[in-house]
């Protein structure tokens, strides 16, 4: 079966981890974020084409020779790719063996769909939103208990190095403050590479 994607972007530097990578977006997010960054992976004609490993593999290989000369690959986004794990462990078996593979991800997922694609990752972004329940159910409208399961999970079986943990301030649900708690927790953890920035908000979705 295909897999619905809503976007392959090619040449990125300096956004999705080391060299030049290209971003594979798949379609569909557990989550309903208030500030949808990405909402066409959210609409049923958000769709941009659906293709299995080999397909996105042939569309990829173009750049075979930047990915290695750079130490770059493909980042795997949406949406949430993790709900995608088998599709992507597929396409890991495929590729030359020489090329870095990322996710980004909410990490709101069932476990087995990480622990299906933990020994094909080289580095995971991860999209906290809010370590805070109340917090993180309002914004995202469903419970973060899995989000934090996994970061256990993580924290127990991978290199902290692996991972990137972004802490958005987002306008109208968490304060500075709350981004701290936050950290804490997860420094508690043993996480150690942090993003916090401010999400830039279009007045539309307000």
């Amino acid at each position: 079966m295909k897999t619905p994607l809503i976007g392959i972007c090619r040449h990125r530097l300096a956004t999705d981890g080391k060299g030049v990578t290209t971003l594979v977006a798949f379609h569909g997010c557990p989550l309903r974020c208030k500030y949808c960054l990405n909402a066409q992976c959210l609409r049923e004609d958000g769709v941009w084409q659906r293709m299995d490993a080999l397909d996105i593999l042939n569309e990829v290989i173009v750049d075979d020779l930047y990915f290695k000369a750079t130490a770059g690959g493909v980042t795997f986004g949406g949406g949430e790719p993790l709900l995608r794990s088998d599709e992507i462990v597929s396409f890991c078996k495929l590729m030359p063996a020489e090329w870095h593979i990322s996710v980004e991800t909410s990490l709101n997922v069932s476990l087995r769909n990480l622990q299906t694609v933990a020994p094909f990752v080289h580095h995971y972004y991860i999209d906290v939103k809010d370590m805070n329940p109340e917090i993180y159910r309002r914004y995202t409208s469903i419970s973060n208990s899995r989000v934090i399961d996994n970061l256990r999970w993580l924290s127990a079986h991978e290199d902290p190095k692996k991972v990137t943990i972004r802490l958005p301030h987002i306008l109208d649900y968490n304060t500075e403050k709350d981004i701290a708690e936050s950290r804490k927790q997860l420094e508690a953890m043993g996480f150690k590479d942090f993003d916090c920035f401010d999400y830039i908000i279009q007045d539309e979705a307000r």
